[in-house]
């Protein structure tokens, strides 16, 4: 096999494999998923419809967070 050829299927899997990884990545969202009474003892699945509620952020630790980032600006 020649060295071209086996660059390009190299580089055809790697792309394959980084499309599939890019499919699956999952982050959190900033919401919080209600529990029902029917399910208490297990966690919802990802796939399962569920009731959501947008999470509000406090802003004491908003502004804690804040000071905590403008104290670190001076240490380089």
């Amino acid at each position: 096999m020649k060295l071209e050829i086996a660059r390009g299927l190299f580089l055809v899997g790697s792309l394959g494999v980084a499309s599939l990884c890019a499919a699956a990545w999952s982050e959190p969202d900033a919401r919080v998923v209600a529990r029902s009474e029917l399910s208490s003892h297990c966690a919802v699945p990802r796939v399962a419809r569920a009731a959501i509620s947008d999470a509000r952020p406090d802003h004491d630790l908003l502004l804690f967070m804040y000071g905590l980032s403008q104290s670190l600006v001076g240490r380089s």
